[in-house]
């Protein structure tokens, strides 16, 4: 599927599709994209390349800057998100993402260099939405194209109120951490 094909085209080669349904389903789960009625969901995956994955495969790189222009619909699979930190040899585990995901969404929005690495842990089989397909989308069903921003806007917010979460429980953590070094420096003196 490509970017470059017209609307009747692309509806035509994802109507009846397993794989197209699939995708169109998970993007209206409660865990993904609320806003979009299924109708929509199928609009939206018609500008969707289907992909697999080998097990194994780094396909989202930390800092990379160069390919930034995807977001991925996990339709089947298991993906490891993961950092490097500089004190450490292994990577770090992020957390773990699994069917109905979405992976790459704010380098895709923001062409802003990735900020963590995705592994594919298992064989994937996603749905891939490119920039220029979000751009396409965005010029032939403005409304659905809406929704799905607002959809992937909330996705980002929830997870940045997940990540303020851990890092109030983090900086508690330390201070508490640290009262009671000073405790116990202050009993040694005594």
């Amino acid at each position: 599927m490509t970017t470059d094909r017209t609307s009747q085209e692309r509806f035509t080669a994802t109507e009846g599709s397993e794989m197209a349904d699939l995708a169109a389903e998970l993007l209206i789960a409660p865990t993904a994209m609320m806003q979009l009625s299924l109708a929509e969901a199928h609009v939206v995956v018609r500008y969707m390349q289907p992909q697999i994955v080998e097990q194994g495969t780094v396909f989202i790189r930390e800092g990379d800057l160069s390919d930034t222009g995807f977001m991925m619909l996990l339709l089947d699979g298991e993906v490891t998100v993961e950092t490097l930190v500089v004190s450490r040899a292994e990577p770090i585990i992020l957390t773990v993402q699994s069917r109905g995901s979405l992976i790459g969404e704010l380098g895709m929005l923001d062409h802003s260099p990735r900020y963590a690495s995705c592994v594919a842990t298992t064989p994937l089989l996603c749905a891939i939405l490119t920039r220029e397909a979000l751009q396409l989308l965005m010029e032939e069903h403005p409304l659905v194209a809406a929704k799905l921003l607002l959809a992937v806007s909330l996705r980002v917010a929830e997870r940045l109120r997940d990540n303020s979460d851990k890092l109030k429980m983090y900086v508690q953590l330390t201070q508490a951490m640290q009262e009671e070094i000073v405790s116990r420096e202050s009993a040694q003196a005594d």
